[in-house]
């Protein structure tokens, strides 16, 4: 979801700068706020009882988070970390209901926005029960490359790290590289300086 700035502005939101490594929420807070990158990265993870990380999302310009809880009397049931220096626009919960209030095709869009994500959530569910890794990681990258308009074939460019990868399907480090190398060679992905082309 992407609202025009001046929009935003003319509601109360404010510019928030935050520093690489910065949390901007954490597991249990109060959802408060919609949010709004204008540059940097976000990811939101959990950590299970033995510490090993679960990313269920990294975001970047032009998208939001936390906008699906305003609609709900809940906590965040994640964390938001910078994983580069961040600015981002702010918007307090009732003002953001205003927002929408007063302008119906934003609120429309957002249904949209928040269908797509649940649509893609549900697929990433059926992907994640696989003991093959590569079907996880063909979801995983169809659901990234959801976000983007390219559309050709492979043109996507994967923005994460293979450990990034790793935490957002459940899988080693290890597992997801040799997963790469044979989808490589199935001819489902290009590798090109280290980076993935989907």
């Amino acid at each position: 979801m992407n609202i025009t700035e001046s929009l935003l502005y003319s509601f109360g939101s404010e510019t928030k700068i935050f520093k690489k490594g910065e949390m901007i929420f954490r597991e249990g807070d109060q959802a408060l706020y919609y949010f709004q990158i204008v540059e940097g990265k976000i990811k939101l993870n959990n950590y299970n009882e033995d510490g090993k990380e679960f990313i269920h999302n990294i975001l970047g310009k032009n998208q939001s988070f936390g906008d699906s809880l305003i609609f709900l009397e809940k906590k965040y049931p994640m964390n938001a970390s910078c994983l580069s220096p961040t600015e981002l626009i702010r918007l307090p919960k009732n003002n953001f209901l205003e927002l929408l209030e007063k302008n119906p095709d934003v609120s429309i869009e957002m249904n949209h926005c928040l269908s797509q994500r649940l649509y893609y959530k549900m697929v990433m569910i059926q992907n994640m029960a696989s003991s093959n890794p590569s079907v996880r990681l063909k979801g995983l990258l169809n659901y990234l490359r959801s976000f983007h308009d390219e559309d050709c074939d492979p043109c996507f460019s994967v923005q994460l790290t293979r450990q990034q990868i790793a935490n957002l399907v459940g899988l080693r480090v290890e597992t997801v590289i040799r997963a790469l190398k044979k989808m490589e060679k199935e001819g489902d992905i290009k590798i090109q300086d280290r980076k993935i082309l989907y």
